[in-house]
């Protein structure tokens, strides 16, 4: 084949495989997962690691692999980017492996959960609620045929014990005593999953009024992040705070800490307000020499050991793991640790910013516990739907620096909003990222935060649907291609033949004159064709 062959040839084979259609895909996927379309070309060296998390994940679902495996894939995308992912995956034409602890998302994904648990694998059908029910029917089932098991072993014994010493009835024990050995014993039953209610501390109770801001400006440098906004915090309020990534969440959470210097206006706590501030990056004051135990042991009016010991296992520090020095933990184990300390030795007002990162789901149910109790003020953000809907009782938007609050929970929110109502889908450009930190870019619209439930059936079929038109559309283009490779081939050689016919050269060879002529002709007609 000729280069030119070769360079159509592949051009038609990119084309076959979707090389044209990767760019834009490369965008809506980014712009999904809350990229502008003025950082798609930034270099990831400038941005900070969730969003370098963010990009890597789009690059998988840009490949678009036959397996998808995800570790913990909605650790850093606030509610609207896991909304987002969430429509995205519901679709997706290949298999999926993953491992979360995001309870909403797995039941709306998954049909097949894997256990692992004391080196054994065990299946489940279903999403994740579907397991629970069939994980709690097989203990049941575990803990009769145990128990059955048991109680026959001890009847077996009972014989053998009796009669052993008996020379009419040796030969009979002997047989029982064997019968014990050849059985598949069935290990004890778990009681490490049983819920463990803790009793926490309680904060000291503040005034009705915990927190006023008024007319407050803030800005990072020139960018404007809030101007003259209002708001009053009431004591005994559970607030999530909702909106885009960038709307300013966890700046507004961090003024409200007393973290922030306003530019402009007012901040006012309430009488005897005590606040506390917890985010997955707050861990320098722990101190590194102190052990696990010791670190939690050095609050202030310090609960009893074995208190302690308890809930630093309901936390995951569990065993030894109580005696680890601070300074070798590594991040999440340090976040876990503040965490602890924090629920120990409660403020009035607390304030959260993604609590649940680091935890997996016993000890997420650990942390809504003990919320529960909290008699305080809770200020919170998550991206963690079942965490939300377990503790907020009102909903604060914000969205280009304006608070929108709502009177109801998560799910009123939802109905209000219109959030619960809208298709799932992003448009490059429209979302913010991170051109300056996430937390005080100013933000687009709201976008919807669930969408309509389909059976399994009929997203099945929509698939196959899908697919079907993919797979003509495929061929069609594939076939367009091929077209014009041969088109731009004939061109060619056209003007190959025309070259060859304006040489004076051509002409001494006699024969090849005629060869000329008729190939031009032909070449020619099919053109035409």
């Amino acid at each position: 084949k000729t280069d030119t062959e070769e360079y159509h040839d592949a051009l038609g084979r990119y084309a076959e495989l979707g090389g044209y259609q990767l760019e834009p895909k490369a965008k809506r996927i980014l712009a999904g997962l809350a990229f502008r379309e003025s950082d798609f070309h930034r270099p990831a060296k400038t941005m900070s690691g969730g969003w370098i998390m963010r990009a890597h994940l789009a690059r998988l679902l840009v490949m678009e692999p036959d397996l998808l495996m995800l570790d913990e894939p909605t650790n850093h995308l606030d509610l609207e980017s896991l909304g987002w992912f969430q429509n995205y995956l519901e679709y997706y034409p290949g298999a999926i492996l993953m491992i979360s602890h995001d309870r909403a998302f797995l039941n709306a994904l998954i049909d097949n959960i894997f256990e692992i648990r004391h080196k054994q694998v065990h299946r489940y059908r279903g999403n994740y609620d579907a397991y629970v029910e069939q994980r709690l029917a097989r203990q049941e089932q575990h803990l009769a045929a145990y128990k059955n098991q048991q109680a026959e072993i001890q009847k077996l014994q009972e014989f053998a014990d009796r009669f052993r010493a008996k020379a009419s009835k040796a030969s009979q024990a002997q047989s029982k005593l064997k019968q014990i050995e050849r059985m598949e014993k069935l290990d004890a039953p778990e009681s490490a999953d049983k819920k463990i209610h803790i009793k926490f501390p309680q904060p000291v109770r503040s005034g009705q009024r915990v927190m006023t801001l008024s007319k407050v400006h803030f800005a990072y440098g020139t960018l404007k992040v809030y101007q003259g906004i209002d708001l009053e915090i009431e004591k005994g309020q559970r607030t999530v705070l909702v909106g885009p990534n960038g709307a300013g969440k966890s700046t507004l959470l961090k003024i409200l800490g007393g973290m922030l210097e306003i530019q402009q206006g007012e901040r006012k706590p309430g009488l005897n307000a005590e606040i506390g501030y917890y985010s997955q990056n707050r861990v320098d004051m722990l101190n590194p020499t102190r052990t696990v135990l010791q670190e939690v042991m050095s609050i202030p009016n310090p609960v009893p050991e074995q208190t302690a010991r308890t809930i630093l296992g309901s936390f995951l520090f569990q065993g030894d793991d109580a005696y680890k020095k601070v300074s070798v933990l590594s991040g999440g184990e340090k976040s876990r640790l503040g965490l602890i300390k924090l629920l120990l030795n409660p403020p009035n007002l607390l304030l959260m910013d993604e609590p649940t990162t680091h935890l997996d789901m016993a000890s997420i149910d650990a942390l809504i516990d003990a919320l529960k109790q909290y008699q305080g003020t809770l200020i919170f953000i998550s991206h963690d739907v079942y965490f939300i809907r377990a503790l907020a009782q009102t909903v604060l938007h914000i969205s280009a620096g304006k608070l929108t609050p709502y009177s109801g929970d998560y799910d009123y929110y939802l109905e209000k909003s219109g959030a619960g109502s809208e298709k799932l889908g992003l448009v490059a450009g429209e979302q913010l990222s991170d051109s300056r930190p996430p937390e005080a870019a100013a933000a687009s619209a709201p976008r919807a935060a669930s969408s309509p439930v389909k059976s399994k059936e009929q997203k099945r079929k929509e698939a196959e649907e899908r697919q079907a038109v993919s797979a003509a559309r495929k061929q069609a283009q594939a076939h367009l291609d091929k077209i014009e490779r041969e088109i731009a081939a004939l061109e060619q050689r056209h003007k190959e033949i025309v070259a060859q016919l304006e040489a004076p050269e051509t002409y001494q060879q006699g024969g090849d004159v005629m060869k000329l002529n008729r190939e031009l002709i032909e070449n020619t007609v099919k053109q035409e064709e």
